[in-house]
């Protein structure tokens, strides 16, 4: 399975109050917003302060953060003051900038107190990873005070008022489970099954991670390994590199269902040190599981409300080469073609007319980015930095990293045939899907 591309748990190390709120600016009773889902995570369009930007809807983070602006960008901030914060990852806190007053809206959905975290660190920008431009992350304020519904298979959220008191008609069709808002973020106790033993365990639930499972395996943790895991870099925090284990979980129950080998992962000790866990925290549901389910968020009533989708019986899987592959911008590409001409030559005094054109587009560059130790693509010769130009006999030219990651947990035994530049040299490299959880 490909790597968690956004496992971002914010831990601010200052106090922080909260004093935004989204109000409904339309007499409509609910608000729909359509999303961008890219590996089972949600980005939607957002106006901070006049400017149009995309955020990823993260319920695993408190406050809003920002960490990337486009050239044309040009926001103006208000009572801006230096923080630091700590996230997951094995590096010590960053600086940012605590921005408060600010304007954000989504469609009709307004806050016009909004607080800002601002980070200057541009290794914080997961963008590449994704593949379309990312700004930043929004999380609390906006599921605190309203009935939200994500729709993962029509790719829309509804945000229902506060006076439509039908819409909470539907939720009878639903599974609920109860939910703790604790730092301001919510919490549910499932069964997570491994062999013959069964655990009731408190998860974080968090949108905003595209793995399935994250369990923390810390002191007094009863916490077990699967028979078979493998060593593995899991992703970025706000404070660094995350590596850690993967394995094959028997079960877990989420939605009043069974849901039978997810794959969990397993951050290693040196990635927890600056997590603050809560109360009998043992780890995170995240977006592989609560995509596989149409999802109500009612934070106000403390309930989580579930009914599976059309995804819920397919298979856990994982990347089977053992790259990740980053997009790394777009570069010129030009190709020469014949015009058509129906038939027709054209004869002039120096001969039949040159019908070859020259054609000039930009496609995307997508290098790698990390190797997993021991996998198919190091032992065929594969680097960190080589670019991709050529996979599967497919151009890059209408890849996407959603596209790459799909190839690369498609099939054992698949041959995986890549065309790639490294030091302006071209070279051929061929290896085999190998499944090993």
């Amino acid at each position: 399975m490909f790597k968690s591309l956004l496992v971002f748990f914010l831990f601010i190390t200052i106090s922080t109050q909260a004093q935004s709120e989204f109000k409904f600016t339309t007499n409509k009773k609910k608000i729909s917003i359509p999303f961008q889902l890219i590996n089972n995570l949600v980005f939607v369009p957002v106006n901070l302060n006049g400017e149009e930007l995309t955020f990823l809807l993260d319920t695993g983070v408190d406050e809003t953060v920002l960490f990337s602006l486009d050239e044309t960008n040009d926001i103006k901030f208000n009572e801006v003051e230096t923080v630091k914060l700590k996230g997951l990852g094995k590096e010590e806190a960053i600086d940012a900038y605590k921005s408060s007053n600010n304007v954000m809206s989504v469609k009709s959905f307004l806050d016009k107190h909004h607080t800002v975290y601002i980070i200057l660190d541009q290794e914080i920008n997961f963008s590449s990873q994704v593949g379309i431009p990312v700004n930043g992350i929004l999380g609390y304020n906006f599921f605190k005070d309203h009935l939200i519904k994500i729709d993962y298979r029509k790719k829309k959220i509804i945000i229902y008022s506060n006076e439509d008191k039908k819409s909470r008609n539907q939720l009878k069709s639903y599974h609920k489970d109860s939910i703790s808002l604790e730092l301001n973020k919510p919490y549910v106790h499932l069964n997570i099954t491994k062999g013959k033993l069964k655990q009731k365990s408190k998860l974080l639930i968090d949108t905003g991670n595209s793995d399935a499972l994250w369990l923390f395996k810390v002191k007094n943790s009863e916490i077990i390994y699967p028979n078979q895991v493998i060593d593995d870099y899991l992703g970025r925090g706000f404070s660094g590199s995350i590596y850690g284990k993967r394995g094959r979980l028997s079960a877990l129950e989420f939605g009043g269902i069974t849901i039978n080998e997810p794959i969990a992962t397993y951050p290693d000790s040196v990635s927890l040190k600056s997590v603050n866990f809560v109360e009998n925290r043992v780890g995170s549901i995240g977006g592989e599981i609560i995509s596989r389910y149409t999802v109500f968020f009612d934070y106000k009533n403390n309930a989580i409300y579930t009914k599976p989708n059309a995804r819920i019986e397919e298979p856990f899987e994982y990347n089977m080469s053992g790259i990740e592959v980053q997009h790394n911008g777009l570069e010129w590409y030009n190709e020469t073609i014949e015009e058509k001409t129906n038939g027709i030559k054209v004869y002039t005094d120096s001969g039949f007319e040159n019908r070859l054109k020259v054609r000039f587009y930009l496609k995307p560059i997508f290098k790698v980015s990390n190797i997993r130790p021991n996998s198919p693509a190091e032992k065929a010769g594969l680097k960190i930095g080589d670019k991709i130009t050529v996979i599967d006999n497919q151009n890059m030219q209408r890849m996407t990293i959603e596209k790459i990651n799909k190839l690369l947990k498609s099939e054992e035994g698949k041959t995986i045939t890549l065309e790639i530049e490294r030091n302006k040299k071209p070279l051929k490299i061929k290896f085999q899907l190998k499944k090993i959880l």
